[in-house]
This record gives structure tokens, C-alpha cells and sequence, in this order.
């Protein structure tokens, strides 16, 4: 069945800011820094390569290995800080970019890194005039710091097998967390190889003093990102747990509170990565998003239950202290390109859409999907600030093989609940099917994909 109810414009709702248009042009920089930046290193081996220099073979392939060498050395080094969690990088990229570079970016890296073991590998072995087995045992035994970069590169195959989405969702997030991680230790442990063995980098000189610029370029951004920051947005702020609320059988919210509340540099729709100071928490941190407006008062996240780690946090006590990195993500009022928008939730996607309903122009238009009406949690919120923000809320409940859940995610069923959707930014958040499929029918009735605005807090 489907439930839907449009709340009377009986009060005049807040003015909201006007539409921020997007752009383009950090994304724009930092193409241009990364472009430069690669071919600043590739520098060193066009210029060690002198004109005649590769008639052989076995030259082909060892020259080759050593241009993905250089591009695969160089390609982590950009997904090592794209991970540092510094804060200007997502402000010029944005969130859902980011994560879209990390993924692409991530298997070219392996790519290269394969290739560049195994061309220079037969490269080495036509040029003793033996096999490639053979080749590669004298490689492990013989040439310095080898058996490190083997095993860098071992650990960085098992990372890009365990991030392909159907192997990650089969992890316990802490799992696949920890081992994503271990992303650092990999550049560790192949970092001495590049210059212990590197034709373009063993000796001094400018092909050396470029690589360690970078590197250290790199290992600042994680240094401020990863340990700076949060430091001082800690010891800034000193938040705790104030009240734990059921908010049904499934779902509860966290109140927190702090000092200087008022200068947190949060908005609605952003997310945290929490970390609660107890014991049996210390040593997770998760992503969720806030899901109040902040007010310089207290903060709020709502959390459903789909684990170990989240079901304990109901057992949380007021005082607890709390360890934050973030705010993170765009998926906030500030990126809309209309004057008025919609919002497609399910499951604990309500809690950041709950919040932008706050921040957002009035006259929004919120569908929230639930399989059952004992699951539309924080309704009476909604409820409240849809007649506060003129805004149109719709339950639409029921199983997806229901009549009105069907109808809903079809291009005539979209338009009949939003005659102009083309004309209103779209916000998404909820489970992947619901997602996909709202993406599928925002295609078919045309909306500009600048419009549409996902959360993409996994990464």
C-alpha cells in the first residue's frame, strides 16, 4: 500500500539561501596538478633515455617496466592522499567525485603494478638469456629490498580484490576498514625498492629530489589529515554522549554535546567518522551521517542496527567520551543548483535527509520508502518539519511488488508525484537498490545529472 500525506503550509517556513551553482574549477586544478605531477615523473626516465638507447628487446621491455613502474609509484601516491582525509581535497573535488577517482584510481594502480613486475621481470630474463622463474628467484634473492616491494604489492592485489563491492559487503565493516588501511604499510614497504633499484632514482639528482618531494608531499598530507586535524577538532570541541533515545526496536539517536558547538564547521547531510571513548567501542570508528541541522547546541546521529557495533550502541551512557574526524561529504543544501528540491530516502537514509529538510528551501518534496509503517522512523519529525518548511511529505510503504511501491519508481508514477522533478534538485540516500532504482527513473524522466546528489559516506 501507499501511504502519503501532504502537510497544510499553516506557518511561513524559514527563507533559505539562493541556489549555489556547482564548480568546477577545483576540480579543474587539481586535473591539471595531477597531470603536471605525472609527467614531472616520468620526467626522469625521458630524460635518462638517449636517443638509440632501446634496440633490443629486452630494452622494450625493461624501458616499459620502468615507465609503469614510475606511473604505479605515482598513482599511489595520489590514492594515498586522496585517502588523508585533508579537508580542501574534498572541498575541490567533492565527496562523490572523490570516491569515484579513489575507485578508478585504485585499479589502475593495480594494473600498473602488475604490469610493471612482470615487464621488467621478462625484460631482465631476455637479457640473461633465461627463464622467467628463474629470473624471478634471482630477483627476490639478489636485488635489495625486492622481497618488500613483492610483498607491497601482494597486499595492495588483496586490497583491490576485497574493495570490488560484492566481497565488501560480505566483510564486517571494522574488517574492511583495517584492511583498506593497510594501504600505508604497502607504500612502506615498496618505498625503498624505488630507490635502492630504480634506474631513474638510485642515483642523485633531479629524478631523486622530484620523488622525495613527492613522498614527502604525500606522508605530510597524511600526517595533517589523519593526525593533525582531528587532534585540534578535538581538543577544540572535547564532545560527549549527553542522551541515547530509542527511536523504535532498530534504530536509536545519540545526543552530543561539546564546547563551541557554534564554530564546528558542520552542516546538515555531512557525516563523521565516531568514535566512542568506552570500553567495547574505543577501538571502532563508522561513518554516520548527523541527523539534525547543527544548532551550536548539540549535535545528533541516528543509527540503525545492522551489527555487532551498532546494536551495543544503545547501551551507551551520558558522558562518554567521543573521538571525531570529519565533517565529511557534500551531500548538503549548499551544493543545490534549483530553487527547490526533492529527497528519496529508506531506512536510516531518513537521518541526513531529516536534517537538509532543515536547511533546504521550502517546498521540498520528501518520499520516504519503509517496508512497513512501524518502519518510518523519525515520522513525527518529519511530520513537524514538513509543516514548518511547506514542504510535501509522502510515505510510500509497502512490499516493492505493492501497486503504489511499483507505480512510485516509474517515469509516470515519478511525475505524477512531482509533476516538475526536471526543475528540482534531487537528493538520494538509502539503500543500493533504492538508489539504483531511483537512478534509473531519474534517467528516464530526464533530470540533469547535476541535479542529483547522492551520499557517499562508504568511502
Amino acid at each position: 500500500m501507499t501511504v502519503a500525506r501532504q502537510r497544510p503550509a499553516s506557518r511561513l517556513a524559514a527563507p533559505a539561501a539562493r541556489p549555489v551553482e556547482h564548480n568546477s574549477s577545483g576540480r579543474f586544478l587539481l586535473r591539471t596538478l595531477f597531470w603536471s605531477g605525472l609527467a614531472v615523473a616520468l620526467l626522469p626516465w625521458w630524460l635518462g633515455t638517449g636517443t638509440g638507447s632501446i634496440d633490443t628487446a629486452a630494452d622494450l621491455f625493461q624501458s616499459a617496466g620502468r615507465v609503469t613502474g614510475l606511473v604505479a609509484g605515482y598513482l599511489l601516491l595520489i590514492q594515498v592522499v586522496l585517502m588523508s582525509r585533508v579537508s580542501f581535497v574534498e572541498r575541490w573535488i567533492g565527496a562523490r567525485h572523490l570516491g569515484l577517482w579513489h575507485r578508478e584510481l585504485g585499479g589502475a594502480v593495480l594494473v600498473m603494478i602488475l604490469t610493471h613486475a612482470a615487464l621488467i621481470t621478462v625484460g631482465y630474463a631476455d637479457a640473461d638469456r633465461v627463464g622467467f622463474v628463474s629470473e624471478l628467484g634471482t630477483i627476490l634473492t639478489e636485488y635489495e629490498d625486492m622481497v618488500t616491494a613483492f610483498l607491497a604489492a601482494g597486499m595492495l592485489v588483496c586490497i583491490g580484490l576485497l574493495s570490488i563491492r560484492g566481497l565488501r559487503r560480505a566483510l564486517p565493516y571494522e574488517l574492511w576498514y583495517f584492511l583498506h588501511l593497510t594501504a600505508y604499510l604497502a607504500l612502506l614497504l615498496g618505498f625503498a625498492h624505488q630507490f635502492s633499484n630504480g634506474q631513474e632514482l638510485f642515483r642523485p639528482g633531479f629524478g631523486r629530489t622530484v620523488w622525495i618531494v613527492f613522498s614527502a608531499v604525500t606522508a605530510a598530507a597524511v600526517v595533517w589529515g589523519r593526525v593533525v586535524a582531528p587532534l585540534r577538532l578535538n581538543l577544540r570541541h572535547r564532545l560527549q554522549v549527553a542522551d541515547v533515545v530509542a527511536e523504535g526496536p532498530d534504530m536509536v539517536s545519540i545526543y552530543i554535546t561539546g564546547r563551541r558547538l557554534d564554530d564546528l564547521d558542520a552542516r546538515a547531510g555531512q557525516f563523521f567518522r565516531w568514535r566512542f571513548l568506552a570500553r567495547r567501542y574505543w577501538w571502532q570508528a563508522h561513518p554516520f551521517s548527523l541527523s539534525a541541522a547543527p544548532n551550536g547546541r548539540w549535535l545528533r546521529l541516528t543509527v540503525k542496527t545492522v551489527g555487532g557495533h551498532t546494536r551495543q550502541l544503545r547501551r551507551l551512557r551520558p558522558g562518554v567520551r567521543i573521538f571525531v574526524e570529519g565533517p565529511w561529504g557534500d551531500f548538503t543544501a549548499s551544493r543545490r543548483v534549483k530553487s527547490r528540491a526533492v529527497l528519496i530516502a529508506a531506512g536510516s537514509g531518513i537521518a541526513p535527509v531529516r536534517a537538509l529538510l532543515e536547511e533546504l528551501p521550502a517546498g521540498a518534496v520528501v518520499i520516504y520508502r519503509a517496508g512497513a509503517v512501524h518502519d518510518l522512523h523519525l515520522r513525527h519529525e518529519l511530520e513537524h518539519l514538513a509543516e514548518l518548511r511547506h514542504a510535501e511529505l509522502w510515505f510510500v510503504v509497502g512490499d516493492r511488488r505493492d501497486p503504489g511501491p511499483r507505480r512510485l519508481f516509474t517515469p509516470g508514477g515519478m511525475r505524477d508525484l512531482v509533476p516538475d522533478i526536471t526543475e528540482r534538485d534531487v537528493y538520494l540516500c538509502g539503500p543500493d537498490g533504492l538508489v539504483e532504482q531511483s537512478l534509473t527513473v531519474l534517467r528516464r524522466v530526464r533530470v540533469p545529472r547535476r541535479q542529483i546528489h547522492l551520499d557517499p559516506f562508504e568511502f
